[in-house]
């Protein structure tokens, strides 16, 4: 495997066809009702992001980083925002391409790898929105260091992290509800998987490649590539896994440059 994002590309093209739950367009009722100033979106699986987070939304450039599936973007751009979505996934896209045309709404959308934002000049936009995703990247740090330099001075990063404490679990056992610790942080499906339970991850589910990154990374990181965080609250991921009854296995951080 040597072409990470080449490979999570297709496995979220997949993730389309399964109709995950981050795939799903919103409905007309939402984008409706966010025209009229009555909104809210998520970084993580369940609690809506505080609107002191946001700044007035109104002609303001927002790159929806990772952020394909017809839902965080369209909502900005029904509340007047000019939205850029940048994901890795061309059936992502589709979504969002999908709403804008039944919305008659703006959106450029833009495929790429978001650990490469060289397309986008220096403090560009004024907010950059980024869905729980970095866990499909193998280089977290690098993800921060571009969000940074094309936002603009004054801005905020918004950003949504799985705790790394999921990833010390043997993957077989979570997946049937038993919690068996196994693995070191951070952690690579790369790595610290067994070459059969690689083939099955990848040849057998077509499942995305996941990385679990230390909280060192997660949150120094961003301090590091030059933010100031002033913002956290964290999340559980609705009942669906068997951490959710001792610990909240999301949570998300706003961050801003000063």
């Amino acid at each position: 495997m040597t072409d990470i994002s080449d490979y999570n590309r297709k496995a979220w093209d997949m993730e389309v066809e399964k109709g995950s739950v981050w795939t799903r367009p919103v409905e007309p009722a939402v984008i409706e009702e966010a025209r009229k100033g009555n909104w809210k979106v998520v970084l993580t699986p369940t609690k809506p992001v505080p609107q002191d987070w946001f700044p007035p939304l109104a002609n303001k450039k927002i790159l929806c980083l990772a952020c394909g599936g017809g839902q965080q973007g369209p909502i900005f751009a029904a509340c007047g925002a000019n939205v850029t979505v940048f994901d890795n996934s061309p059936r992502q896209l589709e979504q969002d391409r999908l709403v804008a045309k039944r919305e008659n709404l703006n959106l450029e959308l833009e495929l790429g790898d978001v650990r490469d934002l060289s397309r986008f000049p220096d403090e560009y936009f004024d907010l950059v929105f980024n869905p729980a995703s970095i866990i499909f990247v193998d280089d977290g740090l690098c993800v921060w260091r571009e969000a940074f330099r094309v936002l603009k001075k004054g801005g905020s990063f918004l950003a949504g992290h799985s705790n790394p404490i999921q990833f010390i679990f043997d993957l077989k056992a979570w997946n049937s509800g038993d919690l068996i610790i196994r693995h070191k942080i951070p952690y690579s499906d790369l790595v610290d998987l067994s070459e059969d339970e690689r083939d099955e991850l990848i040849l057998d589910k077509n499942e995305p490649l996941c990385f679990g990154h230390s909280l060192y990374d997660l949150i120094q990181g961003q301090i590091e590539a030059g933010f100031l965080i002033t913002g956290f609250y964290e999340d559980y991921s609705g009942g669906r896994e068997p951490l959710d009854k001792y610990i909240d296995i999301f949570f998300a951080t706003k961050a801003v440059k000063l």
